[in-house]
């Protein structure tokens, strides 16, 4: 179909173009508001700036198309093919998305707050500075994406697969990470804030000058962490595993490390606060926490 036969029948009040071939075409800031475009062939079309709000893109193949600072607000995307597409910029607030294939899409500064996207698939995808607060991210492959700054303040990541992704300087306030595989990933400077570990893996992560104040990390495995520099205040660390991790600098002040483990760690400059002081000379403290 013509770009120009599709403006005019849209013009006339048509709104079901099902399984159209639009692969390629020059749509940018074209007005398509509650159609219907499932399982529709738009491969490579450039939808920059245009308004899809509401309408139905299920099913459709968008693979390589340009959806730069495009209007999908409540836009249902159901299974819907968007590899390596361009979506950065674009406005995609409560957009239905549940197993998308979005494998190297650029999502930059794009705001899906309230977004579903269970079971989509986001592999290496660039995330910087995403809005995904209180999306539904569970059972997404989130491996290797760039989610550097991104906003998931009450998003829920239950079952997702964050394998080698980048959370560096993201905000994570309130978010459930119980028992999650975080293992190597990177937190750098990170804000979780009343978010729940309990039980993760943490082996290897980077967490410098990560802001932890009040987290619950009951349980977690943090062999080999680096939480140089971190901010612990009033964190459970109940039982959790703190061999040979980098706790230079960190502050643990009102924190609660009943049958934490710190074996090998590294303490130069750890603020321990005083009621927690006759640990420096227990068993598990004495070489770490000397005076």
């Amino acid at each position: 179909m013509k770009v120009s036969q599709l403006r005019r029948l849209y013009e006339q009040g048509i709104r079901n173009f099902t399984g159209v071939d639009l692969s390629g075409a020059d749509l940018r800031g074209v007005m398509l508001i509650e159609v219907n475009l499932t399982g529709a062939n738009l491969m490579g079309a450039d939808f920059s700036r245009a308004f899809l709000t509401k309408s139905d893109l299920s099913g459709a193949n968008l693979n390589w198309a340009n959806l730069n600072f495009a209007k999908l607000s409540d836009t249902k995307l159901v299974e819907t093919e968007l590899t390596k597409a361009n979506l950065s910029g674009a406005f995609m607030v409560k957009s239905k998305l549940p197993r998308a294939k979005l494998s190297g899409a650029n999502l930059s500064h794009s705001n899906l707050r309230g977004a579903n996207l269970w079971g989509a698939n986001l592999c290496g995808a660039n995330l910087h500075k995403i809005n995904f607060r209180e999306a539904n991210l569970s059972g997404v492959n989130l491996s290797w994406a760039n989610l550097y700054e991104a906003r998931l303040s009450g998003a829920k990541l239950y079952g997702a697969c964050l394998n080698g992704v980048n959370l560096s300087k993201s905000f994570l306030k309130d978010v459930d990470l119980s028992g999650v595989d975080l293992e190597g990933v990177n937190l750098s400077e990170s804000r979780l804030g009343g978010a729940t570990l309990e039980g993760a893996n943490l082996n290897s992560a980077n967490l410098q000058k990560a802001r932890l104040r009040g987290v619950n990390l009951r349980g977690a495995e943090l062999t080999g962490a680096n939480l140089a520099g971190a901010s612990l205040e009033e964190a459970n660390l109940t039982g959790a595993i703190l061999r040979r991790t980098d706790l230079r600098d960190a502050n643990l002040n009102e924190a609660e490390l009943s049958g934490a483990i710190f074996e090998d760690a590294e303490v130069a400059g750890t603020l321990l606060e005083p009621s927690n002081e006759h640990l420096r000379h227990s068993g598990n403290f004495q070489a770490q926490f000397a005076v």
